[in-house]
């Protein structure tokens, strides 16, 4: 086996899912780059690589170096010194300070940085504050470094040591070794896979008890992440031995273990993890509460009625039979349901129900799931609307400042896009709502359920326990859009017209293939689409039924980047670098931040010295470390699982048959929903056919339908 050392100048490509990479490396005595190819997720521009492996002749990229394994060294030459300084891993050190460190103090660098950093203020430009900034980042670095020989002679990426060293500090070494189960659940993006790799390299046997109860918590998560809310009993064990390869008596065992010390509560023969037992539980008493409690309804006087007629002149608006039965019913009732699809007039009704409170003295509060719905919502009622989290004054570490001991102030709480609120957020905004609050909830039940465990709007509606008006017209001027008739076919379960023409707000473009597709993508969102309706691409919005394959996020991103924003410096992660000016999406709640799961934003500031980059959202600048950047996915596409609760200008969607996976009515429902002036479809009349009549929704196990129906 041939041995390589190389400095890594650029990273041509690298999946992050499989870490399969391809880079260019400089190696001494060769004049051209080589490229060395294997699975090295974790090198950076600038790392000097020890590296394993053998040549191979490819018939297509020619010469290549083919990595069995490798090993993160010290540059030894000037070069290597230069490029591994100004790759942006030491904060206070870029490529300009880097280039005047090295010129001063050559191969000593290394050593004086080591043994006498305050000689770098013989530099130009470095002062103390510089020196204290590279000083501690140097020592962090070092500590992370020793983490990742660690992890990597354990056999597994290393991509999640800065947070490991982050979460445990100096500690992190020894605390992996006492139960490396343990970073499944402290630290995100980590998973029971990962940890069980290195409790295999450890010396963990396969039936340990750590490892069977880090199996079953993990199964249950996974459930959780498919919307289940429990497992029953023989489901849970079935595919926890799956994953484990472990006896099924062992897991029993275990189980029983678990639910006896109260990890776990069983049902019947559900199974729940506590957190999604509490908030099912809690949700079911918290709405039969509130529907209960007429504090504030005197019972000696008829039902309230409301004046829909001067209602209708006040606003302008007319209303039909069924409208006016729900702003009569949101004057009676103190939990209620509105539901209904594009152009059935849900907008105008909740402006009539909110005119309704006014006249009758009600102070009124809006919310909804995503800051995007929540700006749609106060503009369209005039009225402040906030997202559910900053409704409920979430404080990290401390959690929701509103709730049973604080509760909201208000008389009436209206929320918005509720088919997108799981059973834990639900939980939590019920808590805040005191009982003699009303509660009305709309939303649209055909599209797709939460992204979390639960299908709360849904066992709302289907429990009988509350009112619930379901518009169902079209709305004249809404006739007009294909969109939205479209949608309502396709909800129906015909199929669309598809005939185009130059007054049609819905497209098709028949393509077959993928290839073909992705490119005709590419030129409808940079050029195409922006001529035609003189717009920016950043307001064409691609999304896209999965994550994986030719047309999945990862991959339509990767190619838009390179069309729309392919210069210029960046910071990478994962494989990934993100530019100025790049369009991201937040994928995981961060409330310190308080950007969430679903948040798309631009790219507004890039600091290589620093290693950070600052992000606009809705008009909010956040700033991410580099090791926070697992946090942000490109957003030039995204799933429209994603998407939920958003609306964009113009939509792009491919729709293809290896999408078939996916291919559901409520996911096609949904994704063109989204598109508020234009759609493009890109696909074949198969695939669309099929999604149109696949109405197999996903059952998901829950238990809020049954508690609320209960008497």
């Amino acid at each position: 086996m041939a041995k390589l050392r190389c400095v890594v100048e650029r990273i041509t490509f690298q999946s992050p899912e499989t870490g399969y990479t391809v880079l260019k490396a400089r190696v001494k005595d060769y004049t051209e780059l080589v490229a060395v190819v294997g699975n090295l997720l974790d090198a950076n521009v600038g790392s000097v690589l020890l590296v394993e492996g053998s040549w191979k002749v490819d018939s297509r990229y020619g010469r290549q170096f083919m990595a069995e394994s490798w090993e993160e060294t010290m540059p030894a030459t000037v070069y290597g010194i230069e490029k591994y300084l100004g790759s942006g891993l030491i904060k206070g050190v870029g490529p300009k300070f880097a280039q005047r460190i090295v010129r001063m103090f050559g191969t000593e660098t290394i050593a004086v940085i080591e043994d006498d950093i305050d000689r770098l203020r013989q530099v130009e430009g470095i002062g103390s504050k510089r020196i204290s900034m590279i000083k501690e980042s140097w020592q962090k670095q070092k500590e992370v470094k020793n983490i990742m020989l660690f992890l990597q002679s354990n056999g597994v990426s290393t991509a999640y040591a800065a947070k490991i060293y982050k979460e445990y500090g100096n500690a992190a070494i020894d605390k992996v070794k006492e139960n490396p189960f343990r970073l499944a659940d402290d630290i995100w993006g980590i998973g029971f896979r990962t940890a069980d790799t290195i409790a295999a390299k450890l010396g963990f046997g396969k039936d340990s008890f750590v490892r069977l109860r880090s199996g079953i918590l993990y199964t249950l998560s996974a459930l959780a992440d498919e919307g289940h809310v429990y497992a029953e009993r023989d489901q849970l064990a079935d595919k926890a031995v799956e994953l484990l390869e472990a006896d099924i008596a062992n897991v029993q065992m275990t189980l029983d273990n678990m639910l006896q010390a109260e990890e776990l509560i069983l049902e019947e023969d559900a199974i729940f993890l506590p957190a999604f037992n509490y908030a099912e539980k809690g949700t079911a008493h918290k709405l039969i509460q509130l529907s209960e409690d007429v504090s504030g309804f005197d019972s000696l006087r008829p039902e309230p009625q409301v004046d829909v007629e001067a209602l209708e002149k006040k606003l302008g608006i007319q209303y039909d039979e069924v409208q006016a039965q729900a702003v009569q019913e949101a004057a009676r009732s103190k939990v209620m349901v509105l539901t209904g699809g594009p152009g059935t007039g849900k907008t105008t009704t909740v402006q009539g129900i909110i005119a309704a409170y006014g006249q009758m003295g009600l102070r009124i509060l809006l919310a909804a799931p995503t800051g995007r719905a929540a700006k749609r919502m106060s503009e369209a009622t005039g009225l402040p609307a906030k997202t559910i989290h900053r409704l409920l004054e979430c404080k990290p570490p401390d959690g929701y400042q509103r709730n049973e001991d604080n509760p909201l102030e208000g008389d009436v709480l209206i929320v918005d896009e509720c088919s997108m609120i799981d059973i834990i957020l639900m939980n939590s905004l019920l808590k805040a709502l005191p009982r003699n609050m009303r509660l009305v909830l709309v939303g649209d039940i055909d599209q797709l359920p939460s992204v979390g465990a639960g299908n709360v709007l849904r066992d709302i509606i289907d429990s009988g326990r509350f009112p619930v008006i379901r518009l169902t017209r079209i709305f004249r001027q809404a006739q007009q859009s294909r969109i939205i008739t479209n949608a309502h076919r396709i909800n129906q379960g015909e199929f669309p017209d598809i005939s185009n023409g130059r007054n049609t707000d819905f497209f098709f473009i028949n393509s077959e293939e993928p290839e073909a597709a992705v490119q005709e993508i590419v030129a409808l969102v940079s050029s195409k689409l922006p001529r035609y309706y003189g717009v920016k691409p950043s307001e064409v919005q691609v999304l896209t039924p999965m994550q994986r394959g030719v047309l999945g996020g990862t991959n339509l991103n990767q190619t838009l980047q390179a069309a729309l924003n392919p210069e210029g410096e960046g910071l990478r992660r994962g494989g990934f670098i993100f530019r100025l000016y790049d369009k991201v999406m937040q994928v995981k709640n961060n409330y310190d931040k308080e950007v969430f799961n679903g948040d798309i934003g631009r790219i507004t500031a890039v600091d290589l010295q620093e290693r950070t980059l600052q992000v606009m959202f809705d008009g909010r600048v956040i700033e991410y470390d580099v090791s926070e950047l697992d946090e942000l996915v490109h957003a030039y596409a995204t799933t429209i699982h994603k998407a939920q609760g958003s609306e964009y200008p113009i939509v792009v969607m491919p729709i293809l048959m290896t999408h078939f996976v996916m291919l559901q009515r409520n996911l096609l429902y949904t994704g063109i929903t989204r598109a508020k002036k234009v759609l493009v479809l890109i696909g074949s009349k198969k695939a669309l056919a099929y999604a149109v009549h696949n109405v197999t929704v996903s059952q998901r196990n829950t238990k809020l339908k049954e508690r609320l129906s209960r008497d």
